[in-house]
C-alpha cells in the first residue's frame, strides 16, 4: 500500500517562506508525476504545482513558489516565497502513476493524494 504523506505547513507572515515536503512510502519502483494541489475554505481544489521530467507551476504562484522532486526519496517539495492571505488553504500532495510490487508482480495506482496540510498566511 502506498501513503503520501505531508508536512511543513503552519502560519506564515504576508510576504513570508514555508517549505512543504511530501514523501511517498511503500514498494514503489516508480512515479510518474508528484505535485501539489490546494483548497481554500468554499473553493475548489486547485492546482499548484506539478513536477514530471520539469516544472510546471499555476499562473498565480510562477515566481514565488519552486517545486522540486527527489525520485531517490520519492518526495516532492514545495518551496513558497512571498505568501499572501490568498495563499491560505490546505495543500495536498498528489502522485500519479505509481508503481508498486515486486519483480514479480507490479500493480500501477493512477492517482493518490495525500491528507493535506493547512498553510495559513497572516496579513
Amino acid at each position: 500500500q502506498v501513503q503520501l504523506v505531508e508536512s511543513g505547513g503552519g502560519l506564515a507572515q504576508e510576504g513570508g517562506s514555508l517549505r512543504l515536503s511530501c514523501t511517498a512510502s511503500g514498494s514503489i519502483f516508480s512515479i510518474t508525476t508528484m505535485g501539489w494541489y490546494r483548497q481554500a475554505a468554499g473553493n475548489q481544489r486547485e492546482f499548484v504545482a506539478t513536477f514530471d521530467d520539469t516544472a510546471h507551476y499555476a499562473e498565480s504562484v510562477t515566481g514565488r513558489f519552486t517545486i522540486s522532486r527527489d525520485n531517490a526519496k520519492n518526495t516532492v517539495y514545495l518551496q513558497m516565497s512571498g505568501l499572501t492571505p490568498d495563499d491560505t488553504a490546505v495543500y495536498y500532495c498528489k502522485a500519479e502513476g505509481v508503481a508498486v510490487g515486486s519483480i514479480f508482480k507490479i500493480d500501477t495506482y493512477r492517482e493518490i493524494w495525500g491528507q493535506g496540510t493547512l498553510v495559513t498566511v497572516a496579513s
